[in-house]
């Protein structure tokens, strides 16, 4: 850009205190609108537990929970919810801490300070710590075989198992979203401090903040087991992915302790670092709005959301105002609960309505339906199957085979199913066993119909064959 950061910066506080004083201020929005939003939320998805929060400036103005965990036991603010890549932003401030230390040098190449950190591809000796925690390491998870090593029982074994992987890209050349970046990032945190990430996290993040219902290790905070929807049925079933310790989305925490969090991140409440740190890690890279843990958005507030198998949740907060939102969820389905919770509160915060809560179970019901009308249909193709057949008799065989191309584009899908879901999350290593998971309806019905193509175009081809 040509134009100088410092004008920028000085005309936006100039247009600011301009805006102060020539508009009246605006009234607060009261408790009740957050909790009576939240409670439209809850009611309309139909997910089993549902906890938020809101806070401006160092307080806490809402908090509340909704439903039921996986035990039966009532969802209050203060229980406890997987919080998935939210983490990120955590696992950012425990290196600033150790930046502002001076133990970490966040320009300074991570093989040089975590010497355990190598890589067959020498361009790995020149990424920077900073390049971790802002996505630009030039980490891509299918050129550094993250599938393989995804399970590895500690930070160390994961760290070793990037030997042989490779680049995407030449460091701080282009932005790729990958835990390997967050998890390395923790491994620096436990090899500098000498410390469990856990222990360094409990001792130097939430114990100072006073989130005495957060942690890095379901052994030592419990979140019960998540959901997902079968159909608007919900199922409480055992997290697929391996999370705890993680600095990639280990992080268990309640509403009431994002709270403090969130002051924490907005220059609040208990300080862990420096003015200048929090704006570093809130600061986008130069290839991507993305800053550390944080999504910088057009505005100036900043997000995050974080979605693992059966557990959704999102934070945001707005430095200029000193609002705050999080919203956490046991189930996870197609449609992410906690994101649509977090933007109408957000809403609510900038002195807009509530919009209308939507249901999810709508298109859980729309994919029941097309999977009973692909049986159907699939049925019904096998039997007239002998009829289609003899129709087909002196037809020319470029429009039969076009004819067969249409039946078989479901099963095609199908198949090709994970893969494009790959292509679609970033390049995300996307497995069968994952689809099934919040995404449950949509593998069936998938599966569903493209298995009723295949046996439609098997009968018809046996007929024709005949």
């Amino acid at each position: 850009m040509n134009t100088s950061p410092i004008r920028i910066a000085g005309a936006a506080v100039a247009t600011a205190a301009l805006l102060a004083t020539a508009a009246p201020a605006q009234a607060a929005p009261e408790t009740d609108e957050f909790a009576s939003y939240v409670e439209n939320v809850y009611e309309s998805s139909g997910v089993p537990g549902l906890s938020a929060v809101v806070t401006k400036g160092d307080e806490i103005v809402y908090s509340g929970g909704h439903g039921r965990d996986s035990d039966g036991d009532p969802v209050t603010p203060d229980t406890p919810m997987r919080i998935a890549s939210v983490s990120k932003s955590f696992t950012a401030m425990a290196v600033m801490i150790l930046v502002e230390e001076g133990k970490i040098d966040l320009d300074g190449p991570v093989a040089d300070q975590l010497p355990e950190f190598t890589m067959d591809d020498p361009r790995a000796d020149d990424i920077t710590v900073r390049q971790l925690l802002d996505q630009t390491s030039g980490l891509n998870e299918i050129t550094i075989g993250m599938s393989d090593i995804a399970d590895a029982a500690t930070l160390e074994e994961f760290t070793a198992g990037l030997k042989h992987g490779e680049l995407g890209s030449d460091p701080g050349a282009e932005w790729d979203y990958s835990d390997a970046n967050y998890d390395i990032a923790a491994r620096l945190v436990e090899v500098v401090s000498g410390q469990r990430f856990h222990d360094f996290m409990t001792a130097e993040v939430f114990q100072p903040l006073g989130m005495e219902n957060s942690g890095v290790d379901d052994e030592a905070v419990d979140p019960k087991l998540g959901h997902n929807s079968w159909y608007g049925l919900w199922k409480a079933r055992t997290e697929p992915y391996v999370t705890d310790d993680r600095g990639s989305g280990g992080v268990i925490t309640s509403a009431n302790d994002m709270g403090r969090w969130l002051a924490t991140q907005n220059g609040g409440g208990t300080r862990l670092v420096g003015p200048e740190s929090l704006e570093t890690m809130h600061a986008p890279s130069d290839v991507e709005e993305y800053g550390m843990g944080w999504v910088v958005q057009d505005d100036g507030t900043l997000g995050h959301s974080g979605n693992l198998g059966t557990f959704n949740a999102y934070e945001w907060i707005d430095p200029e105002t000193g609002y705050g939102v999080a919203v956490m969820s046991n189930g996870a389905s197609l449609a992410d609960v906690s994101w649509e919770a977090a933007q109408g509160l957000r809403q609510i915060t900038e002195g807009e309505d509530a919009p209308d809560a939507s249901s999810p179970f709508l298109m859980d019901i729309g994919l029941g339906l097309a999977a009973i009308a692909s049986l159907a249909l699939g049925a019904t193709g096998v039997v007239r199957s002998g009829r289609w057949a003899a129709k087909r008799g002196g037809k020319s065989k470029w429009v039969t085979a076009l004819r067969f191309v249409r039946i078989l584009t479901p099963t095609a899908l199908a198949v090709a199913y994970p893969a494009i879901v790959s292509l679609l999350s970033n390049g995300r290593d996307i497995t069968w066993s994952s689809t099934f998971y919040h995404a449950f309806p949509l593998t069936v019905t998938l599966l569903v119909a493209g298995t009723a193509g295949a046996a439609v175009a098997a009968a018809r081809l046996v007929r024709l064959v005949r």
